[in-house]
């Protein structure tokens, strides 16, 4: 491989307390907590909206629980607002489904009344490290390269990014041999005739149609890797999510294989789209809306912090005392790393922990990187354990967690690592 030297000062652009990586649900909750505890907020975004994988990832639902307060305020004022324009499926759609461009407009009207700075089309480049202790990350976009000045920087790429950076230690994928889940590219169809469509929810739904049972079509006539069948039924009439396209090999963290993976889930589209309007009744005459405009990646880097969650951990509804996330819940939904539908190693239709589960302020602390915070997928589990907290209901609570901890060691001129949990605890818990 051939390099060039890069010797260019870059100006500071902007200095402030707290600097939020990526606006995903994690970062949403980072953002929106640590702006109202008093902190100033600049969020980069590499998109051209907040909500990540939930907005433009195109996510039919939020799923999953947790304690997230953050999160209910999005699911009233979305609810509300999408009523005046076409939210009309109240009997088949929860407050939990995604009406995804009246979400955006939510999210954003959000920061701008907690006064959050946003820069979109902005990616992170680097994190500057000194003396054990993140100070900022240099960023990038049509404006140029500078760098943002912080006292807490909190990571909520997914991937890790600016985590990876920094130096901390991390191990992608499972632990025995660094798979990874598939990647799907979510997209929505209309024209569904919703008095005789079927929405299976989950890979273990089986569902007998007048062909057949409806995963058995799906694996027999939809091309490899896809061969499940999951639908939902949306807010606005006629409309279904379909989350059924199946990159497996994936490394979304490789700028090729994520470029693999989209290439490879939307060419799945149309035949998925010709499948439903010969096997299944209510969709003979659906027709593609859209598509995602973000992959959704569901595994890569897990970091290792100060703690790490378990799968016995979340089996056994374990209660931390230094909880910073309290009614987390969710099965150990593992997507076939070698094929389609759920993996051997995950439970959905068996899960049998019906309680809550709490995460420790550990699992949000890097080992060896002061002033840093993980918040969403990326924080310290294993692969089973993060199966399960990857889901965007823990995500954004493992974000509240994150801001309030970030506002409060600067308020409190401490170390992340000394902040009093229940400092935390009282604000983001119940």
């Amino acid at each position: 491989m051939q390099y060039i030297n890069e010797k260019n000062e870059i100006p500071v652009l902007y200095d402030v307390d707290v600097l939020v990586c990526g606006g995903g649900p994690a970062g949403i909750g980072a953002a929106i907590q640590a702006a109202r505890l008093g902190a100033s907020v600049l969020v980069v975004e590499s998109l051209g909206c907040l909500g990540g994988i939930a907005t433009a990832g195109m996510m039919s639902h939020w799923g999953g629980r947790s304690s997230s307060k953050v999160m209910q305020e999005i699911f009233e004022l979305t609810y509300e607002k999408a009523k005046d324009i076409g939210w009309t499926n109240e009997d088949r759609c929860n407050k939990d489904a995604i009406y995804h461009d009246v979400q955006k407009i939510v999210l954003e009207e959000m920061f701008l009344k907690e006064r959050v700075k946003v820069l979109y089309y902005t990616i992170v480049c680097k994190a500057v490290v000194e003396n054990g202790s993140i100070i900022g990350a240099i960023i990038e976009n049509k404006s140029g390269r500078g760098f943002v000045k912080a006292k807490r920087v909190v990571d909520s790429t997914g991937d890790g990014d600016v985590a990876a950076s920094a130096g901390v230690p991390y191990f992608k994928g499972r632990e025995s041999d660094g798979r990874m889940q598939p990647c799907t590219m979510m997209f929505k169809i209309a024209g569904v005739d919703y008095s005789r469509a079927v929405f299976p929810p989950s890979f273990e739904t089986t569902i007998e149609l007048p062909k057949g049972e409806i995963q058995a079509l799906g694996k027999e006539h939809l091309p490899f890797p896809a061969g499940h069948v999951l639908l939902y039924a949306q807010p606005t009439p006629g409309t279904v999510c379909c989350n059924m396209t199946n990159a497996i090999e994936i490394d979304g963290t490789n700028a090729e294989s994520l470029t693999k993976g989209v290439f490879t889930c939307r060419s799945q589209i149309v035949p998925i789209i010709k499948f439903l309007r010969e096997y299944v009744p209510g969709y003979e005459n659906c027709w593609l809306m859209g598509s995602a405009s973000l992959i959704g990646i569901r595994e890569t880097r897990h970091f290792e912090g100060l703690e790490t969650l378990t799968k016995d951990d979340i089996l056994e509804a374990k209660y931390f005392d230094n909880w910073v996330v309290r009614r987390a819940w969710f099965n150990f939904d593992v997507h076939n790393l070698t094929g389609a539908s759920l993996d051997k190693t995950g439970i959905q239709k068996n899960w049998k922990q019906k309680n809550d589960y709490t995460i420790p302020y550990g699992c949000l602390l890097p080992k060896n990187v002061e002033g840093l915070l993980l918040s969403g997928r990326n924080i310290s589990g294993s692969h089973m354990a993060h199966s399960n907290f990857r889901i965007m209901s823990v995500c954004i609570a493992l974000g509240e967690a994150a801001g309030a901890a970030a506002a409060l060691s600067i308020k409190q001129n401490k170390r992340l690592r000394d902040v009093e949990v229940k400092d935390i605890q009282k604000i983001v818990g119940e």
